[in-house]
């Protein structure tokens, strides 16, 4: 038998206004106005979320998966107790026993319990807009594995993930040398590794095809394993030219400040003066990144399965963040300390060094919000960090000017008291707090842990 048309929007309606199943309100003080008959609850309040989110509830993998895409919606715990739920974990149990799994062909059948495949008022399955409201990482598809989930990875294809993640460092090693050799002193010259006439084009053509290299190894290593984002959007798109951005400047930047701070650069002879360590630490860096993404999904999901509510898996989840934090900025300080040493530079001043780690822990929490779902928001966070730093150099510029002067002074007192490595030190930090407190929030929520969809929605575009 068909709901009555318009029953689920009722049964909602009276939930909300605080009536119990039987059309009566829940408080004995509070009485229906006069002259107007006490309106008919639905006995069953929970068919109603059985009707408008059935696509979700069909499709789901397990009740984790519903309980993911309620909170996405707005559930909380206080909304399941209205359903006579203690929370919505519950909730979501009773609505994956309830609600039959979709066919292969992605067909749902009827809600059990009495309503039918379709929503009231003859609508679809799903009812109107089911499905729609959520992000995307809390729709699951039909038939998605329970491995699909971030870092989920193993075998065969862990393995080569992990060889992957390791390319960008062994390209920026092989390029640093490649270029140390072709600045070496002719007698220095192996029949292994023989002379090549060091003019600047040639080191210019090495360095240019090694950035290449280097940034399609950085692309293969962040579109598999744990790094991979399940979801493309806006934000994914705009990433890759902040990320650029703010790296060029790592590498780059503290000659080009230190260079207009003086006056210049004077060009076209002025010779840009690279920071070897911190490119070859930050690419060395991706693997680490990857372990700690991959720690951080995995315990994570499993404080998703064994905790029953929304709170308690924030409290549980907000220490592994902060863990999965601490222990790859530990990995990239030592990876800093170590390529400076090797090439030399060990002797920097702090900032020197803060900036490159302050960089590397803005591009992990980025990449992490991307992987669970919230590409728009690491976009954000490197954007402000590469918009201060354009700013800054754009501040030394103007205050050439005739009379602009003191708009320079904010930046020259900066690089006076620290350096120029401070100025990326502050912009990059300040963006990677702000990524850190919003991931605190969005990432301690059910549905960031929800496992990637498999399939055409799933599979990263080239």
């Amino acid at each position: 038998m068909n709901a009555p048309e318009g029953g689920s929007a009722r049964a909602l309606r009276d939930v909300r206004e605080g009536r119990d199943g039987t059309g009566t309100e829940r408080d004995a003080g509070l009485e229906s106005p006069a002259g107007r008959p006490p309106r008919r609850g639905s006995a069953d309040p929970v068919r109603a979320l059985m009707h408008r989110h059935h696509t979700l509830c069909a499709h789901a993998v397990d009740a984790l998966e519903i309980a993911a895409g309620l909170e996405a919606h707005g559930v909380t715990d206080r909304t399941a107790a209205r359903f006579r739920h203690r929370d919505v974990f519950s909730l979501a149990e009773e609505l994956y026993a309830r609600v039959p799994r979709a066919d292969r062909n992605g067909t749902a059948g009827a809600p059990a319990g009495g309503a039918s495949a379709g929503a009231p008022g003859g609508g679809p399955a799903g009812g109107p807009g089911a499905g729609e409201g959520y992000p995307k990482a809390c729709i699951p598809a039909a038939g998605a594995a329970r491995a699909g989930f971030p870092g989920a990875g193993g075998g065969w294809g862990g393995r080569c993930a992990a060889v992957l993640q390791l390319l960008p460092g062994a390209v920026t090693t092989a390029t640093v040398a490649a270029l140390a050799a072709l600045t070496s002193p002719p007698g220095a010259a192996t029949p292994a590794l023989p002379a090549v006439p060091a003019t600047p084009a040639v080191r210019t053509a090495v360095g240019a095809v090694g950035v290449v290299l280097v940034v399609l190894a950085v692309r293969l290593a962040v579109r598999s394993g744990p790094l991979r984002a399940r979801h493309h959007g806006t934000g994914a798109r705009t990433a890759g030219l902040w990320v650029c951005w703010t790296a060029g400047y790592a590498v780059y930047g503290d000659w080009l400040l230190g260079q207009l701070l003086a006056g210049g650069p004077d060009l076209p002879s002025a010779t840009p003066r690279a920071d070897v360590a911190t490119a070859v630490a930050l690419s060395l860096a991706v693997l680490p990144a990857a372990g700690c993404a991959r720690w951080f999904a995995l315990r994570a999901r499993r404080a998703l399965a064994a905790s029953r509510g929304l709170e308690e898996f924030a409290a549980r989840v907000r220490p592994l963040l902060l863990g999965a934090t601490l222990l790859f900025l530990g990995a990239l300080t030592a990876l800093l300390l170590g390529a400076r040493a090797a090439l030399g530079s060990h002797g920097a001043p702090a900032p020197a060094v803060v900036a490159p780690a302050a960089l590397g822990l803005l591009l992990f929490l980025a990449r992490l919000l991307a992987v669970h779902g919230f590409p728009r928001a690491a976009a954000t966070g490197l954007a402000c960090a590469a918009a201060l730093e354009a700013l800054a150099t754009a501040l030394v510029l103007i205050a050439r000017l005739p009379g602009l002067t003191p708009l320079g002074l904010p930046v020259e007192t900066l690089t006076t008291a620290a350096g120029p490595a401070a100025v990326p030190a502050v912009a990059a930090g300040v963006a990677a707090l702000g990524l850190l407190g919003y991931g605190l929030r969005a990432l301690t929520g059910a549905c960031a842990h929800s496992p990637a969809p498999t399939g055409p929605a799933g599979t990263p575009r080239p």
